[in-house]
């Protein structure tokens, strides 16, 4: 695909990486997972890799060795090294609708709600799987918890003669779920964050969430964009502000690392923000369903 039309020359992007650090971004779309070169605030090549199709959902583990991004698509999962051609693994889930998880292993949630725990190596090869429990309705995973019809739950990894278990903690209608330091819930009734039990933190119809270290955390609830400063420790409403993205679209996939912010909007326009304000490009996709940002080389 094309680059963006305020990309900088290949020249400068190499210069600037070496500077400040490229980023892969994976977006899940209804036509495939479209990867995007990001550096600081200039939004550079995008491409789309692996299987063509529906892309439900996308992670990335940002493991010591060699992060790893996976895909659940409606051909199964597919997994590979962030830079690579993902491809498919057979781990015993055919029809996944979730991935995430921590970076010792990754969790897949299927249709019908099963999760699954799958561990793979540095070129994304399974070894080893297992069945956790079932959740009704998953709609996203993140770190240790998983979002769904019936809230949010905690996969516990303590050992036991069953291995990993599943423990309900609570809320209902979950519809986002993030693990960065505070665990956050997006869910019908509202934005919570993880206190002595779960405490409100914005009324209203929260639909995504995502956070990052220090801090650093995005939500939408009632379709607005809300951002939470990085440093504050206050998760209440009054550390959470307003913030408009440079386009009049829908945010309805966010990712966050310390020094970036994501957000693809239900038009398919990717704005990424560094510290000086918002950029943007549409990518010409439509389904759009998840985001994630790979560890900057």
């Amino acid at each position: 695909m094309a680059p963006a039309d305020d990309d900088i020359s290949i020249d400068e992007k190499r210069v600037y990486a070496e500077n400040t650090g490229r980023s892969d971004v994976y977006v899940a779309t209804e036509t495939g997972l479209v990867r995007v070169a990001v550096s600081g605030d200039k939004v550079g090549t995008f491409e789309l890799v692996g299987d063509r199709g529906v892309v439900r959902d996308v992670a990335v583990f940002a493991r010591q060795r060699v992060p790893v991004v996976a895909a659940a698509t409606e051909h199964g999962l597919y997994v590979g090294p962030t830079g690579g051609e993902p491809r498919s693994v057979d781990v015993g889930v055919e029809d996944p609708v979730a991935v995430g998880g921590t970076d010792a292993a990754i969790s897949i949630a299927d249709a019908d709600g099963t999760l699954s725990r799958a561990t793979v190596d540095d070129d994304g090869t399974p070894t080893g799987t297992h069945r956790v429990g079932r959740v009704d309705g998953v709609t996203a995973i993140a770190g240790p918890f998983v979002a769904g019809r019936d809230g949010v739950h905690r996969v516990d990894d303590e050992p036991t003669e069953r291995g990993s278990t599943l423990v309900s903690v609570g809320l209902d209608d979950a519809r986002d779920v993030a693990a960065a330091e505070m665990p956050l819930a997006a869910t019908a009734t509202g934005l919570y964050w993880l206190g002595n039990g779960w405490m409100p933190a914005i009324e209203g119809d929260a639909t995504a969430v995502t956070a990052a270290r220090e801090g650093a955390a995005l939500a939408v609830v009632d379709g607005q964009l809300l951002a939470h400063e990085t440093g504050e420790t206050d998760w209440s409403a009054v550390a959470w502000a307003g913030t408009a993205l440079p386009v009049d679209e829908r945010p309805v996939a966010l990712a966050a690392r310390p020094g970036l912010a994501v957000v693809v909007t239900e038009a398919g326009t990717l704005c990424v923000e560094a510290g000086d304000g918002w950029r943007h490009q549409a990518l010409g996709v439509s389904g759009v369903s998840g985001v994630a940002i790979a560890p900057a080389e």
